[in-house]
């Protein structure tokens, strides 16, 4: 047996020799070798090691269960024609009686295939498990229960998707973070070092000035917008490093070096735990320890070198030249292709799950060590380099009461707004030209009748045309924007990045000038062409209440883009609301003419009162002449305004009314930011 565990171990690890001699060296130099893989990185690098002391993370007999039938959004049971209480509960098991324990100084790696619990256990040590119950078992942290305020405090959480807003470079993306994340004392020179620092050990120097990106805007690479998420997190220093998935979408290459990157992290003195599905044979070997997952079970734990020996002590050896993450994942994987197979499957993982279970249940760490084998102690796991001296870090301990207040949030966030919205000039230009083309097509229709005074039909079309056109246009766009930036906003509010408030204000605030350049856009050649009324005070007063119109439809599009989980559903709602205020405006149909519920909801239609106004503005002071037949007949404007029914209250009340919109509004879009989760549609 032990001259088989030999064979196995070496020609797995790509030794391709059948001496112990050989197994023996390898063993012994596979870290060094890393060392040396790495070390000619560092010379253009800061060791960037965290100072605040050891960290362990230990679970104990975890045991969760996921309702799948709760995690089923509403908006998709409406296929299904059942209520709520129809819907059967579906217990799963994600996560059976898993217990590890792992410090600082060590990359714990969570190797599975699709389903097997690797995303469900992180989100439950980082308290971010929804939908599920966690029916026993602890979560610790340097010894005290896992809780939220806790894990802000002490866990830096990678997701696997990048989040970051595409039209910052990667300095300034790192430069805002530091102003939101690092203590109040730290200085301006001090935040630029710890940006240098952390540009520098995740070797981003190539890329610091390039814009981040995304699918649709051209920036950095793949890997580097990874790392780029990575460098978010280590700003503030973190003891404990958590990564979903880091090489998903990264070819080989990039992905070797992302791990590479951070093993050096944990040598830091860092805590790093990562899930990842089959890891090729030169990252598995970067792994401190592996924690195999099936169907929620663990059939192995322990150190990443002694996995071959194990499992072939267990009757499956490793084949020759094959990789032993690939092969062992192979090996617990269900096939469901057909219930025999799965029964088989399953049968098997159950059978290793209890094996390990019994290799472990009388050692301290929950992991298995193979015994030939000097078993490293907690001192040397803690060893890390020393720190260089001109490191500003300092243990999180004191960074707890000292963090950014609401007013320095605020003006960092709107900074960032508007750094990223005014650097996309392809989606301003277009938002431009969209209100310009609109403006000249209706302008020039009423264009030739400049000369001579417009009918009253043709006014009236006209002014109610200037407060529907443009803003329709205005809800869809703000909606897809919205939605564009929510899995963001999700992320950061959980990370503690920032609270609603401040990202509240520099939302609203950040986006007030591109409303009203758009606004004047769109207002200014429309009114000049058509030949309204020329005088001063009547062409602010309609362009104020175009204003306002205007950004009524902004404030509601606001509000459904927030409280509604997808961008259908949001666009499907804003269309409703907008064709209801519409339709309830005063010209589609007369006031008086309207049945009860209708002439309800023309009291709160921005379109209603905004029209009110226009016509107040255009009519007033103004005569018409009316044939008929051979009589003609001198008509007061606002005789005209008065046989819409549109004149039953003062001028000053409308733009009133209009305000008091802007502000429910408002109101509604902040209770959905401060209560809704605004997480991206995949997330629900």
């Amino acid at each position: 047996m032990f001259c088989c565990v030999i064979q196995c171990t070496a020609v797995c690890c790509g030794i391709g020799t059948h001496s112990t001699s050989s197994l023996t060296l390898w063993l012994r130099t596979q870290d060094r070798n890393i060392r040396l893989v790495s070390s000619a990185e560092e010379d253009s690098s800061l060791y960037f090691t965290y100072s605040g002391g050891c960290n362990e993370l230990e679970v104990r007999n975890l045991h969760y269960e996921v309702n799948t039938a709760a995690q089923i959004p509403w908006y998709e049971r409406l296929s299904e024609l059942k209520m709520p209480w129809e819907m059967a509960a579906d217990k799963q098991t994600a996560i059976r009686d898993l217990s590890l324990r792992v410090h600082s100084g060590q990359m714990l790696a969570v190797i599975g295939s699709s389903g097997c619990g690797k995303t469900s256990l992180l989100d439950i040590i980082t308290c971010r498990d929804e939908g599920g119950t966690k029916k026993s078992g602890e979560i610790l942290i340097n010894g005290k229960a896992c809780t939220r305020s806790l894990v802000k405090k002490s866990i830096a959480h990678v997701r696997q998707d990048d989040r970051l807003l595409p039209h910052l470079t990667v300095r300034e993306t790192l430069a805002f973070v530091a102003r939101l994340r690092l203590p109040t004392h730290f200085s301006q020179a001090q935040r630029d070092q710890r940006v240098d620092d952390v540009i520098a050990e995740l070797r981003l120097r190539q890329c610091a000035n390039t814009r981040v990106g995304n699918s649709y805007v051209r920036g950095v690479s793949g890997g580097e917008r990874r790392r780029v998420s990575i460098a978010v997190q280590l700003l503030w220093n973190p003891g404990i490093l958590i990564l979903d998935e880091p090489t998903s979408g990264l070819d080989s290459f990039t992905a070797h070096n992302l791990v590479i990157t951070l093993y050096r992290l944990a040598r830091g003195n860092r805590l790093v735990l990562l899930s990842v599905h089959q890891p090729r044979s030169d990252i598995f070997q970067l792994f401190d320890l592996v924690v195999l997952l099936s169907s929620g079970s663990a059939v192995y734990c322990g150190p990443a070198k002694d996995m071959v020996p194990y499992f072939t002590s267990l009757g499956h050896p490793c084949p020759r030249y094959c990789n032993p993450s690939d092969y062992y994942v192979d090996l617990i994987s269900v096939d469901r292709r057909s219930p025999e197979k799965e029964a088989e499957c399953l049968e098997r993982v159950r059978v290793l799950s209890v094996q390990f279970a019994a290799n472990v249940k009388n050692t301290d760490d929950f992991m298995w060590k193979w015994q030939d084998q000097d078993a490293p102690t907690p001192e040397s796991l803690q060893e890390a380099p020393p720190v260089n001296k001109a490191e500003t870090s300092i243990p999180l301990s004191k960074q707890e009461d000292r963090l950014p207040g609401r007013l320095h949030q605020f003006t960092t966030l709107a900074r960032r707004q508007v750094f990223n919205d005014y650097r996309d000039l392809v989606t301003l230009l277009v938002h431009g030209l969209e209100a310009l083309l609109m403006s000249l097509l209706v302008g020039f229709l009423y264009f030739g009748l400049a000369e001579q005074q417009l009918s009253m039909q043709d006014t009236v079309s006209l002014l109610y045309m200037m407060g529907a056109l443009t803003p329709f246009a205005v809800v869809l766009d703000v909606i897809a924007k919205c939605h564009s930036e929510r899995a963001m906003l999700y992320h950061e509010l959980e990370d503690g990045l920032y609270s609603v408030t401040p990202y509240f204000f520099a939302k609203v605030l950040g986006e007030l000038p591109e409303h009203c350049v758009f606004t004047l856009v769109y207002g200014l050649p429309i009114y000049w062409l058509a030949g309204l009324n020329a005088e001063p005070d009547r062409f602010l007063l309609n362009l104020l209440l175009v204003w306002l119109i205007v950004y009524c439809s902004r404030c509601m599009a606001l509000f459904v883009a927030a409280a509604l989980p997808t961008l259908q559903t949001s666009s499907f709602l804003g269309n409703s609301f907008f064709t209801v205020f519409y339709l309830t405006g005063g010209f589609v149909i007369s006031l008086d003419n309207m049945w009860p519920v209708a002439s309800w909801f023309s009291y709160i239609s921005f379109m209603r009162w905004g029209f009110d106004g226009m016509l107040q503005v255009q009519f007033r002071g103004l005569t018409y002449q009316v044939q008929l037949g051979n009589l003609t007949i001198n008509v007061d404007g606002i005789k005209v305004v008065e046989a819409m029914h549109m004149n039953q209250f003062p001028l000053f009340s409308c733009y009133l009314v209009l305000i008091a919109v802007i502000l429910v509004f408002m109101f509604l879009y902040y209770m959905s930011l401060r209560f809704i989760k605004q997480k991206s549609t995949q997330d629900w």
